[in-house]
């Protein structure tokens, strides 16, 4: 797999922000593409053949790993075979063969990298698909302060007007997300007998009148009802996984009912949030499998963080400082899904990661003068860190919580 220093520049943040079913985007949509991919150029198989690697194998089942590979192929046949043993360059490796009357036509490597993304192997990175020149936020923050742009208008600089229309209708989905989740009620699949709890917190929220609680219980709801659409296999936007989209529509959802941005400010501001899971995905990675839940719900605090802060029009060195908080203080979270289900520990710490960035937020109005570490190094830091956490702890299911649960 290449590395992330040998990219050039940056891909749109349209690829960052995904549309599609849940439960996990590392491990149902990637692989639903790579499918796609071998279905499409392999249409004349009569068998497929496909072998979950590391993480895929370990937590497939309880993922749909292998559900949704075989909806894909369908209904030509699949046989498909788990190898949690065999070391390969990515933990979310799959090896996909077509045959023909026992020929075998064609096969290839696939690695899902996160956020839906995949890379097969051999195939050169697209040079075209890289549309931002820069590939740090030091290099973004001086063209940004030299041209006197706005996150925002750097994107649209780099993107073209475009992008506005398709942040429109990840904005739309998010908030089709929230209100589905809300309206939801009864237990999450998987046999964890995980009640869905989004109803219940928001109906709680009037109740105590305190400002305090109300933003509290009303965040932590529309994080719950994303992640558990996300649980239950509905349709919600990656931001920037599956495993973390309850964070980025929570809490702009509750700061635009507040305080009454208009929609094209919250397109803004899911703007300024892309450039940040951007280059977190472009320097590190936004794969629990491969760095742990920090690279997950780190990244998409993160993104809540600088989205808030264009919303509220901080300078680019409160932003900076609002991001690099929301990473530093999830630095070694474990990626440990009981069962392999995304529901357990994964759409509590949602919820905690939302008030997190609004925190981290207002750490940054007062305090970004004095900080001493820069985005890019957390990045840096998070990525080391990630590599350095046992495999236990990176979605596996073979430690942590997912161990010791009865």
């Amino acid at each position: 797999m290449a590395d992330p220093s040998a990219r050039a520049g940056m891909a749109s943040i349209r690829t960052l922000y995904k549309i599609g079913r849940g439960p996990s985007s590392s491990h149902t949509m990637g692989p639903e593409r790579a499918a796609r991919g071998m279905k499409r150029d392999f249409p004349q198989a009569d068998r497929f053949e496909v072998v979950l690697f590391g993480s895929l194998a370990k937590t497939g089942p309880g993922h749909g790993t292998d559900r949704i590979v075989r909806e894909t192929l369908a209904p030509v046949r699949t046989q498909i075979r788990f190898d949690p043993d065999t070391q390969t360059p990515h933990p979310n490796t799959l090896r996909l063969l077509a045959y023909r009357q026992d020929t075998l036509l064609g096969q290839r490597e696939v690695y899902s990298i996160g956020g839906g993304e995949i890379q097969v192997k051999g195939d050169p990175l697209e040079a075209e698909a890289m549309v931002y020149p820069h590939r740090s936020f030091a290099q973004i923050a001086a063209y940004c302060r030299e041209n006197r742009l706005q996150l925002w208008q750097y994107v649209q600089k780099m993107e073209g007007e475009a992008v506005w229309g398709a942040l429109r209708g990840v904005w739309r989905q998010m908030n089709a997300a929230v209100d589905e989740g809300l309206a939801a009620s009864g237990e999450l699949p998987g046999g964890l007998q995980v009640q869905r709890k989004a109803q219940h917190l928001y109906a709680q929220h009037h109740i105590d009148e305190t400002r305090e609680t109300r933003e509290n219980r009303l965040v932590c709801a529309y994080a719950f009802a994303v992640s558990e659409q996300n649980a239950a296999g509905g349709v919600i936007v990656t931001a920037p996984t599956c495993g973390s989209c309850g964070v980025l529509p929570a809490v702009l959802r509750y700061t635009q009912e507040k305080r009454g941005f208009s929609e094209e400010e919250v397109l803004h501001a899911l703007a300024a949030a892309g450039v940040i899971g951007n280059l977190i995905r472009t320097n590190a990675s936004i794969s629990g499998a491969a760095c742990g839940c920090q690279a997950e719900i780190g990244s998409a605090c993160a993104m809540a963080a600088a989205a808030l802060g264009q919303l509220y029009q901080m300078g680019l060195h409160q932003i900076e400082y609002a991001a690099e908080v929301a990473i530093e203080h999830h630095l070694g979270l474990t990626c440990d899904p009981i069962r392999g289900l995304v529901q357990i520990p994964c759409i509590e710490r949602n919820a905690v990661a939302a008030m997190r960035a609004i925190q981290a937020v207002n750490l940054a109005n007062f305090l970004s003068d004095t900080r001493k570490i820069s985005f890019d190094l957390i990045v840096e830091t998070m990525y080391e860190t990630g590599r350095d956490l046992s495999g236990r702890y990176r979605e596996t299911s073979e430690g942590g919580l997912a161990k010791l649960y009865p």
